[in-house]
């Protein structure tokens, strides 16, 4: 599996349509979406799930209206339950020395353990894609969610006990089985285990809203400053685990901090509100902002870590009621190199 900064072809989304996910502020949401496919486009080929015709109508006019261009737009007719793609979309694999050098992994998906049915339709994306894409499919036959893992493209992935290990995905099995699946369908042989997520998460702690490779011996991780804030102990003790990490090859992980937002709150609930859910495309990063006192802290902390591409904030304190971000509702399309080298090999 490569690196999420390794090049891409493209990003997958699915088109939000359930207003459940996003009670009594739905209304927003899509706007937010296209001026998140305005900024792709401009690097990358965006795909997009979209149930059929009318709903494919209906988001080229707001991308219209948006001033998007749509050049680099595509839309494909493959209905969805939600909008989360990260977990529901396709993870491309591939093996520049095969023949057929890219590969779709369909893990099984059961909405984080069961809490928002029906979840049928989201399940089967990754083949209904794969089989659009005519590229070969592999079905490991256990549950996992694309933002409870991150992997530095050279064989390191990062992941959460509370999780991977949660009896709600997989209760049959333990963790060196489950390690092993990783290792089989994934390329990994180094795996690194973080403890708990932060406080409002609905997936049971995914590593996309603590820790993220940068590259291959680099890793952001947020933390909490304030002692009383229910955040604090989890990621200090991420934190300290981080320090003792290492790489598949023993050197040290470089660990660089960045900040929390303050608590957001909504109809009494906390949301998981984290600016470690950004999303790194060809040429911009999707920086998810909440605070201002701390976003351009968070903004220059990730604009240092990638200097070549242009860190962009976008406020998202209503796009996180849905208890997700960026890097939550986007899935990256590897580029192919093949056994030529010329990068076309995968269209």
């Amino acid at each position: 599996m490569p690196a999420e900064w390794e090049p891409h072809r493209g990003t997958w989304l699915s088109w939000p349509h359930k207003e459940t996910s996003w009670p009594g502020k739905f209304t927003p949401i899509p706007g937010i979406f296209a001026r998140m496919v305005g900024l792709l486009a401009d690097h990358e080929e965006v795909h997009i799930n979209v149930a059929g015709p009318a709903m494919e109508d209906e988001v080229r006019r707001l991308l219209a209206d948006s001033g998007t261009d749509t050049g680099n737009v595509f839309f494909h007719f493959h209905p969805t339950n939600d909008a989360w793609c990260r977990d529901h979309g396709p993870i491309f694999i591939q093996h520049p020395e095969v023949d057929r050098p890219q590969a779709v992994i369909d893990w099984g998906f059961n909405a984080w353990g069961g809490k928002y049915p029906p979840y049928d339709l989201d399940d089967v994306i990754p083949t209904r894609i794969a089989k659009e894409l005519s590229l070969p499919v592999f079905q490991p036959g256990i549950v996992l969610e694309g933002g409870s893992i991150d992997v530095n493209g050279r064989g390191t992935l990062l992941t959460t006990e509370s999780c991977l290990l949660n009896p709600n995905r997989n209760p049959a099995l333990t963790r060196p089985e489950i390690e092993q699946f990783l290792r089989a369908y994934l390329g990994v042989r180094h795996i690194l285990w973080l403890g708990d997520g932060i406080a409002g998460d609905d997936t049971d702690g995914h590593v996309d809203d603590l820790t993220r490779f940068v590259d291959e011996r680099t890793v952001v991780t947020v933390v909490e400053e304030d002692p009383a804030d229910e955040n604090y102990e989890p990621l200090q003790e991420n934190l300290e685990r981080l320090g003792g990490m290492t790489d598949q090859d023993g050197l040290p992980l470089r660990v660089i901090t960045l900040p929390m937002p303050r608590p957001l709150w909504h109809e009494g609930q906390r949301l998981p509100a984290s600016y470690a859910n950004f999303y790194i495309a060809n040429g911009v990063v999707l920086l998810p902002t909440y605070d201002p006192a701390r976003d351009e802290k968070a903004r220059a902390t990730l604009q240092e870590l990638f200097p070549t591409r242009e860190v962009v904030g976008i406020d998202c304190t209503d796009l996180v009621w849905g208890l997700g971000a960026f890097h939550c509702v986007t899935q990256q399309w590897p580029l192919v190199v093949g056994k030529l080298g010329s990068g076309e090999e995968g269209k």
